[in-house]
């Protein structure tokens, strides 16, 4: 989930640590910012949660079993995707009991879809009750916690490879499939509607994907240029000095969001689009009213904890049984790390992405594709080097020739495709071209699969 939506969660929600959702919620405006604007709480998980029927629960005479009950039925059912939940007993039923690892891949790949979607839930819970600044700085922390997780397991087991393609894989998925798939269908549903966005939502995350794409393309140029004999290691003190960088500017980017974007007021909206958004508040203004907390804090907390332990246990399946299912399946490790994580792990989110689309919201579905992008590129990646470090790893930044040159090619077309701030089908059409000539390239693509530590690879010098 992006960070960014999650921040304008409203600030001043008051309820009590019932495990319920009964409290009251009180919104505040400050600046002379308008009720519609404090009414604009939705998410991209937010899009595939279902109302929870608390009737039944509300019978039960002990106070304490209601709570229990209500927050089972809100964090556990409280989703659409509720029907995936068994998937996560069932990998660890198939791992424990020598299932085929195939097996124990799919339903571990099958397992994260909800778990992804319910870290983004408790997150915002606990920004109702903290406020949008530090709900927002959660979210940075957490809002691709899944994709993190994978990572640092697959540190752990060295196969930097896996780490290399499934944070590539998520930046791509993004910036191409999601941002590709809600234009396109969202121009296809508001054909007789002007749609257009902040242009410079685009341009700032574009700008820190292309700071990403030079501290990537830097040690890659290195190890080319080095002599055959030479171990590497300049190239894992670049990638580690720049990994600083990187959090440095995405820390300047999160200050930039939270405290300063006053110094930069948004232009006027155009009388088309303020026409648009106020058919959109007359139809759903009561539902987005009634948004607020339905779990205490610490139940939010407590929750967090389970899922992310069971997130790391479903993680560790993933990444010990990929290329094992990557043989059954006759596919490429590339394949599976680049186009079949991202897009299963982060479907409650390219869903979300997608509503808001079609309801016209463009400004919001850049916010959930060019944010979670930006984040992993900036956040995600240097911590994953960094991490290694510490556990004695040597890990760089060179991703290889092919896919960096898909990351730079992707942020190039995206960045053309934004500039303008208005959209239409045909914009997404062509993303979705480019996400599919990436995945015919890597579906083809003969690279090692049982790489294990780019670093210690030599290569010769033309």
């Amino acid at each position: 989930m992006s960070w960014i939506s999650a921040a304008e969660s409203s600030p001043n929600v008051s309820l009590l640590e019932n495990g319920g959702g009964g409290g009251g919620s009180e919104k505040a405006t400050t600046g002379g910012e308008t009720s519609r604007r404090v009414r604009r709480t939705e998410s991209a998980s937010s899009m595939i949660r279902k109302r929870s029927d608390l009737k039944l629960i509300s019978r039960v005479p002990w106070e304490f079993l209601r709570r229990i009950l209500t927050n089972l039925q809100e964090v556990l059912l409280g989703t659409k995707l509720f029907i995936l939940f068994p998937a996560v007993p069932l990998a660890v039923v198939a791992h424990r009991y020598g299932c085929p690892r195939a097996w124990v891949f799919a339903l571990s790949l099958l397992g994260l879809i909800p778990l992804a979607e319910r870290i983004s839930f408790l997150t915002e819970q606990i920004a109702f009750h903290t406020g949008p600044t530090v709900g927002g700085l959660m979210n940075a922390t957490c809002g691709n916690a899944t994709e993190m997780i994978i990572a640092i397991l697959a540190v752990g087991q060295r196969k930097m490879r896996i780490v290399k393609l499934s944070l590539l894989g998520s930046i791509l998925s993004n910036l191409l499939f999601v941002l590709g798939t809600s234009l396109f269908l969202g121009g296809l549903s508001n054909l007789r509607k002007h749609q257009s966005f902040d242009s410079r939502q685009g341009e700032m995350n574009c700008m820190l994907l292309y700071l990403a794409l030079l501290c990537q393309t830097l040690p890659m140029i290195m190890r080319f240029t080095m002599e055959s004999e030479d171990d590497g290691s300049a190239v894992v003190v670049l990638s580690r000095a720049s990994s600083f960088v990187m959090l440095f500017a995405y820390l300047a980017f999160l200050i930039f969001h939270l405290f300063s974007s006053h110094i930069s007021p948004p232009p006027p909206p155009l009388p088309q689009r303020e026409e648009e958004e106020d058919v959109y508040d007359d139809d759903v203004r009561d539902k987005e009213e009634e948004e607020e907390a339905v779990i205490g804090m610490w139940s939010a907390i407590g929750w967090l904890i389970i899922m992310t332990l069971v997130v790391a246990l479903l993680s560790e399946y993933l990444v010990s049984t990929i290329q094992d299912a990557a043989d059954s399946w006759g596919l490429s490790v590339g394949f599976i790390g680049i186009i079949l994580l991202p897009i299963v792990g982060n479907a409650a989110e390219h869903a979300g992405a997608v509503i808001f689309a079609f309801r016209n919201k463009l400004d919001i579905t850049l916010g959930i594709a060019l944010g979670s992008a930006t984040q992993i590129a900036l956040f995600v990646v240097p911590v994953t080097v960094l991490v290694a470090w510490t556990m004695g790893i040597e890990m760089d930044l060179n991703f290889n020739l092919l896919e960096t040159a898909c990351f730079a090619l992707s942020i190039i077309v995206t960045s053309f495709i934004l500039q303008d701030g208005s959209s239409h089908y045909m914009k997404g059409l062509v993303l979705l071209l480019c996400y599919v000539v990436i995945a015919a390239c890597f579906f083809v693509s003969n690279s090692p699969s049982t790489e294990t530590n780019t670093t210690n690879l030599t290569m010769t010098k033309r």
